[in-house]
């Protein structure tokens, strides 16, 4: 008799951890499912995400586009689009991860990096009101990390404090210089910051002039995909004499295609200030629209890359920072 009453006091007991496991999971979901939408958006981190700037004919801005203002095409065929963030929900902005890849070769003059300093503080804090994480790193010759991702303008000042200009001037690692700070955006930057897609991006200040890279351009290009990073540039112009427009020359690394397909934008330091400069600069990282789809079915190592475009039902101008995937 007290064998039975035993085992059918662990036969309850059973039920009742089962009952409170099924309650438990209930009460999460209905949670879950009652929870206002515009509260919390939750990523799924196997989304393939796109990230795209809208401009009209005048070359401004577009805000406030919705989903259904756009079409996705995979190879040709239309998809449909699985998540879309705009450039702000519930009166939030963009979280940003940004690496500024600083030039300190001979092409820079002290009063040029002087300037540079201060142009990127004002930046650092006009976009405090963000969730903004910033790293720093310098290059010439060698390529150094002088701040890894932080929010604190502390630890970026003294980041900043650190800029050595390099006096001999021999090489300028630039391509060298953004594939690190690629890496950097893999490894340490966050895939979601309090459940938003983070806008990534490299920052590079330079002339415009590589020597001695051992990364190649096409092979920089592949990997900023891969990472969802755009590539801006912020250029210390070069002009011929033999040139009557007065225009800046062409650069191997605008030439090179980087800023273009990684959805970046080239911007030229022809001012003494560079304030003007990076607030335009500004203004265009956070101008975006984060787009994602669940990746089609096929993938494997052997599978070739899907090529992906983004329209506006508009006519508006779409840059976005990849156009292909290459589903796991």
């Amino acid at each position: 008799m007290t064998e039975f009453v035993q085992n059918d006091a662990l036969a309850v007991g059973g039920v009742s951890r089962w009952v409170i496991v099924t309650l438990l999971v209930l009460a999460s979901s209905f949670a879950a499912y009652s929870q206002d939408p515009d509260d919390v958006v939750r990523i799924d981190t196997e989304l393939v995400s796109f990230e795209v700037t809208v401009t009209d004919r005048q070359g401004k801005f577009v805000p406030n586009l919705k989903q259904e203002d756009f079409r996705l095409f995979e190879d040709g065929v239309e998809r449909q689009i699985d998540f879309f963030q705009p450039i702000k929900k519930s009166g939030e902005r963009r979280p940003l991860s940004v690496v500024f890849a600083l030039d300190v070769s001979g092409s820079m003059t002290e009063n040029e990096m002087q300037r540079l300093r201060g142009a990127m503080q004002t930046f650092i804090s006009r976009l405090a009101d963000y969730e903004s994480y910033f790293a720093v790193v310098s290059f010439a010759m060698d390529v150094r990390t002088l701040q890894t991702f932080t929010n604190r303008r502390d630890r970026l000042e003294k980041s900043f404090d650190k800029l050595v200009r390099d006096q001999d001037g021999l090489s300028t690692h630039a391509y060298d210089a953004v594939d690190d700070a690629i890496r950097l955006i893999a490894k340490k930057s966050p895939k979601v910051i309090r459940g938003r897609l983070p806008k990534r991006a490299v920052i590079l200040v330079s002339d415009g002039f590589p020597v001695g890279d051992v990364v190649s351009p096409d092979t920089l290009i592949e990997r900023a995909n891969v990472a969802e990073t755009s590539v801006y540039s912020v250029i210390l112009p070069s002009y011929s004499r033999l040139q009557l427009d007065k225009k800046p020359v062409i650069t191997p690394l605008e030439a090179s295609g980087l800023i273009d397909r990684t959805g970046g934008k080239s911007f030229y330091a022809t001012d003494k200030s560079y304030d003007a400069l990076f607030q335009s600069l500004a203004e265009d990282i956070t101008a975006s629209y984060a787009i994602a789809i669940y990746p089609a079915n096929g993938g494997g190592s052997d599978a070739k890359p899907r090529r992906v475009t983004i329209q506006s039902k508009s006519g508006f101008t779409v840059r976005q920072n990849r156009s292909e995937y290459k589903a796991k």
